[in-house]
């Protein structure tokens, strides 16, 4: 196979950032399961703790294992580097730990993941970062929200659980009118249907415990450097990334490490300061899920455009939203930003209201009533009453959540046993 030639994503999935283990020969990814690495000599080891030397020193910062995982989602993520954690939301505070600091703010999409809500409300906020929310959809309130202290621009490319798509190049714009980044959690498209970097994003974020990964068994999350951003230009705004680092006598990582800039200082200054690192075997696991990640969404998308369907179709359902379907309001956005499908979650209401959603929950059989997504099987919740349980009814609603709403994962099986599922449960 010639090197220059450019691999599909598919083929991606299974070979990026690997060949064959050069100690044993191994095929499969070796699982390095250590904590620390020997050094051959005190110069060497100084020049590691210097960042002179970028190989590795504690799988805190850094690990084979992970390092692999990490080239493959970048390579599939249109990225530079990447960063692997312990969660998503441990990649998101590490974006935020060397981003933002007391006196700054950060604006983002009001449709978001309840916990990401509850993570700028009331845990970034306690590091004296104000959260500014702003209605999703309004390019010109994303304008307004920014100031001189703003440390970065936040959306979701599909939003958890209102599933409407942003305008993502023209906030881009807008964001990068203002001098700030934009930060995109990928979760819900992952990159098999959406690579937000090329549509002007910066940094991109996703749990990996979703469809990355795909089993339902394994806890992780990804952060990816586009390597687009010019910190440089900003060293008093962004001190951590392109200014002098105080941690680490003066270094300026953006002259050290070029468009890698970002990666490295979040790896030294968030992972090796919190911790929140991704395991060696963790890692390992993953990269197994990962390989069928391009065959696993396209079963996905297939399935929930056959279930929203049905359910756009049944009298006992008040309503219906799929990116997939023509009615929805940003059907024409996500087909410009989707590519190969509309991604696997549903999210329907039926006649009988919140009280009604609460009971399908407890009636599917098929279905697993559960607080994750993005498994090979179908999952089932009512986030009015737990996901986002923690927001007042203002703002669940501006989050796009109604106290009728029932989110959908729609798994791999065959789609007729998901919709039978779903017409008993309903009927019951």
């Amino acid at each position: 196979m010639n090197d220059e030639t450019p691999l599909g994503f598919g083929t991606r999935c299974v070979h990026a950032g690997q060949r064959a283990d050069p100690a044993t020969g191994a095929a499969a990814p070796p699982l390095y399961q250590t904590s620390s690495y020997e050094f051959p000599d005190a110069d060497v080891a100084a020049a590691r703790y210097a960042l002179e030397d970028d190989d590795h020193v504690y799988s805190r910062i850094s690990n084979p294992t992970v390092a692999l995982l990490e080239d493959r989602l970048a390579s599939l993520s249109g990225g530079v580097g990447a960063l692997c954690t312990a969660s998503g939301m441990a990649a998101l505070d590490a974006a935020t730990l060397v981003l933002a600091g007391a006196g700054d703010n950060v604006v983002s999409a009001s449709s978001i993941y309840g916990g990401t809500h509850t993570y700028l409300s009331h845990t970034a906020s306690r590091r004296g970062i104000e959260a500014r929310f702003v209605d999703t959809l309004d390019v010109d309130a994303y304008a307004d929200a920014i100031d001189e202290d703003t440390a970065y621009v936040h959306l979701e490319t599909i939003g958890n659980p209102s599933l409407v798509t942003a305008d993502l190049e023209r906030i881009a714009d807008v964001a990068h009118e203002a001098g700030v980044p934009l930060f995109v959690d990928n979760t819900f498209a992952t990159p098999a249907l959406c690579r937000p970097i090329e549509h002007g994003a910066d940094l991109v974020w996703e749990s990996t415990t979703k469809w990355i990964h795909g089993s339902g068994t394994t806890v992780g999350g990804v952060l990816v450097d586009g390597g687009t951003f010019p910190w440089e230009e900003y060293p008093e705004k962004y001190p951590e990334v392109g200014g002098a680092n105080p941690a680490f006598h003066g270094l300026n990582f953006a002259e050290r490490y070029g468009e890698r800039a970002f990666t490295e200082a979040a790896r030294q200054r968030a992972l090796r300061s919190l911790g929140d690192q991704q395991s060696p075997f963790d890692a390992w696991v993953t990269l197994q899920g990962l390989e069928t990640l391009a065959l696993r969404m396209e079963r996905h998308c297939a399935n929930a455009q056959v279930v929203a369907e049905f359910l756009a179709n049944h009298p006992d359902v008040a309503w219906v939203t799929y990116p997939g379907l023509e009615s929805h309001e940003t059907h024409d956005l996500a087909t410009r930003y989707l590519d190969g499908g509309y991604g696997g979650v549903i999210a329907f209401g039926l006649e009988d209201g919140y009280e009604g959603g609460k009971r399908l929950c407890e009636n599917v059989r098929l279905a697993r009533f559960l607080a994750n997504i993005g498994d090979a099987k179908t999952l089932v919740i009512h986030p009015a009453s737990t996901t986002h349980a923690q927001l007042d009814e203002a703002a669940q609603r501006a989050s796009g959540v109604t106290p009728d709403l029932v989110r959908l994962s729609v798994g791999i099986e065959d789609p007729e046993d998901v919709v039978a599922d779903l017409e008993r449960a309903i009927g019951t």
